[in-house]
């Protein structure tokens, strides 16, 4: 198996990048391709699942190791495939999913692409109380689910109107996906907050 890759983004497109180390060029799936901009024709390292079926061997990457945990776990998952669990990590940070997993919110898990009422209870039910100890806060030592649980639920109400707001402004999908992730990490004090940060993230793509 290929725990990680070390080497040059030689390319990058909508679906993969390209790394090239000791004469080989390897093609990596990723969840979001284009959060490696920064990287082009730097060296980097990252964390591959090497996915492996009769008739294909694909490689699929992630920046965190905890992606890659996350996106083997929910391949375990059924009903979830390759493409579907890197839909899922393409939109959402590993704390807000873990966090949506624990409190059974179906629908928040519906809104990925793909991932009916029946996968998101399967997820829930697969999954429940096996993610939140890759999940430590340095702090208390406990999960940090337990130190969002109140507002995580908030915060995802905040994100989901301020995409809307800026997909109403003229910004494509593809655009918004790039910088979801990046929305999840914060915890903004309103809509109007996650408008503004999106904003300024867009600018940088």
């Amino acid at each position: 198996m290929i725990a990680y890759i070390k080497g040059n983004v030689t390319s990058i497109d909508e679906e993969s990048i390209a790394i090239e180390t000791q004469g080989v060029g390897y093609e990596v799936f990723c969840p979001n391709p284009f959060n490696f901009q920064e990287e082009l024709h730097k060296e980097i390292k990252v964390h591959t699942y090497h996915y492996v079926r009769e008739d294909q061997q694909l490689l699929f990457g992630f920046k965190k190791k905890e992606d890659k945990l996350l996106f083997s776990k929910l391949l375990n998952v059924s009903g979830i495939g390759p493409k579907g669990a890197l839909a899922i990590l393409g939109s959402v940070s590993v704390p807000e999913f873990v966090s949506a997993i624990e409190q059974e919110d179906d629908k928040y898990l519906t809104k990925f692409p793909g991932v009916g009422k029946k996968t998101a209870r399967q997820m829930i039910l697969d999954l429940k109380g096996k993610l939140i100890v890759w999940l430590p806060d340095e702090q208390n030592e406990q999960s940090i689910f337990y130190q969002e649980k109140g507002s995580a639920k908030q915060n995802r109400e905040r994100i989901d109107e301020a995409l809307e707001a800026l997909k109403a402004l003229g910004y494509s999908d593809k655009e918004l996906k790039m910088v979801q992730p990046e929305l999840a990490k914060a915890e903004q004090a309103s809509v109007d907050d996650y408008i503004r940060q999106g904003l300024q993230l867009l600018m940088k793509v």
